[in-house]
């Protein structure tokens, strides 16, 4: 059985993404298609590629996932597949692969990617303006029915990346930036477990609010409070129990987060 994932910036309703399924089940009618999501913030590529580096791990092996954020389209971006460790990836060359291509080179995984300038592997006629119906889904329903992807388009080793910013260490703790903001308005970091550990104290400055301590869970502090806690990926975030810290602090993707370590 052979697996599709969707992740757009498209929302539902203008039966976009229906139509990409429907490309796709024309020539891979048995493959099952999960969406990992349409609400992507319009053009937000960066958004696109840290929930893309999330999620694919969680997938069978030779998942194909499908990712169209693309404020390119029609440009002389170019458009890609890739295989990267046991997973594909089809979608604009954006920069949206660069956290899950990153973590495969860290594993010394393999990795292929290839210009996909094959229009025979393409619907008929393609649009300027929708390459998710008339290039992603055929090619990634190729990929489903085996179609090697050295067969799509010719290799290249030089596939766009965005600019990932890193933690630094300080003399009493660690500067990082907020990364993304989730539905109920958690504030998700990129300092990590790995960085800070378990320690005896912390106090978490973000947005003018210092937050002390480190819980496990949002059941630990009474409804309103902020609190600070890993993620289920391991990133450091600040909550608000039963509320939504991003409104309460008017934060947003890119501030400053302090980490003062005891």
């Amino acid at each position: 059985m052979s697996f599709i994932t969707l992740m757009t910036d498209f929302g539902i309703k203008d039966g976009n993404v229906g139509v990409m399924r429907g490309v796709i089940w024309r020539i891979a009618p048995q493959v099952k298609i999960a969406d990992l999501s349409h609400t992507i913030a319009p053009q937000n590529i960066a958004e696109a590629a840290l929930i893309l580096a999330r999620s694919a791990p969680y997938f069978p092996p030779f998942t194909v996932h499908v990712v169209v954020v693309d404020p390119g389209v029609g440009t002389d971006r170019r458009p890609i597949a890739a295989q990267l460790g046991n997973q594909f990836f089809v979608g604009p060359d954006n920069g949206v692969i660069t956290y899950l291509l990153e973590e495969t080179e860290r594993q010394k995984l393999p990795v292929k990617i290839v210009h996909l300038n094959r229009p025979q592997y393409w619907l008929p006629e393609v649009s300027h303006v929708f390459h998710g119906r008339d290039i992603f889904s055929p090619v990634a329903a190729q990929i489903a029915i085996g179609t090697p992807i050295d067969a799509l388009g010719d290799p290249i080793d030089d596939p766009v990346r965005l600019e990932v910013a890193r933690p630094e260490r300080t003399p009493s703790g660690w500067r990082g930036q907020v990364i993304h903001i989730d539905h109920f308005g958690n504030i998700a970091t990129n300092i990590r477990k790995e960085q800070l550990g378990a320690p005896q104290s912390i106090i978490v400055r973000l947005c003018g609010a210092d937050v002390p301590g480190l819980f496990r869970t949002f059941g630990e502090l009474a409804p309103g409070e902020l609190m600070a806690l890993y993620g289920s990926t391991g990133n450091l975030i600040v909550s608000e129990v039963n509320g939504d810290a991003a409104r309460r602090l008017s934060a947003q993707v890119g501030d400053t987060v302090e980490v003062v370590l005891g």
